[in-house]
């Protein structure tokens, strides 16, 4: 693509890589001072994009929390807030959730061509309903935010969100916190899934900083130069 938002990835995981486990509360990863770090990332972009899981799962609002933040975005001639978007297979989300009925911004829903109007019959009051290929294509989803005018992109999760970016080879940086324990099941959710991934043993991504958190530690790398064991 000649030109696209930079894409940002932020997750974190247990030490055993998990980024949740199977009980019907929301696992704490991290801490106050570390959830502050992510609402100072998420007043840097222009949007926040989660898969449907995580919509279904957390209930999330991706909102900046901190009203100086706020502030200082909408001095500087920006949106209060990011534009907020997910990821669906089918647009069977609930209209009712935080996603959207909290926050002024506006949400986009992107889902396989084929299934644009059922969506639009389910979401078009409350969202901008988008196809994006048929199975989505991250590609699309990049090309219609940059025609938005969305400069930087922050992937918030989950698994399978991570999977589709990672593996085309679309992420430029990743944030990686690592939680000081196990969650020790082998069904709970996981940082990625099963692909093809570019920065793989012979392509490694790059390490540019690490800095503890309170209790976590926060990994960040960078994606857009790998470095070739054979040469």
């Amino acid at each position: 693509m000649s030109s696209r938002p930079y894409v940002l990835l932020s997750v974190a995981t247990s030490v055993d890589g998990c980024i949740d486990d199977r009980s019907d509360q929301r696992l704490i990863l991290s801490g106050a001072a570390d959830l502050d770090r992510v609402d100072a990332e998420r007043a840097g972009v222009d949007a926040i994009l989660v898969g449907a899981t995580t919509v279904r799962r957390d209930d999330p609002r991706l909102l900046i929390r901190s009203p100086e933040r706020v502030a200082a975005r909408v001095a500087a001639g920006r949106s209060a807030h990011p534009l907020r978007l997910t990821i669906s297979s089918s647009g069977d989300l609930d209209p009712a959730a935080h996603l959207f009925t909290t926050g002024p911004q506006e949400r986009v829903v992107y889902v396989p061509s084929a299934a644009v109007g059922a969506a639009q019959a389910r979401l078009g009051a409350v969202a901008t309903v988008v196809g994006a290929g048929d199975p989505v294509d991250p590609r699309s989803i990049l090309a219609d935010l940059d025609g938005r005018g969305v400069r930087r992109l922050m992937v918030e999760g989950g698994t399978a969100v991570h999977t589709l970016f990672l593996t085309a080879g679309l992420v430029d940086e990743i944030h990686l916190v690592v939680a000081p324990f196990f969650v020790g099941d082998s069904d709970a959710p996981r940082f990625v899934g099963a692909g093809t991934f570019p920065h793989d043993v012979r392509h490694r991504m790059r390490l540019a900083e690490v800095r503890t958190v309170d209790d976590v530690v926060l990994l960040r790398y960078l994606l857009g130069d790998t470095d070739d064991d054979n040469g």
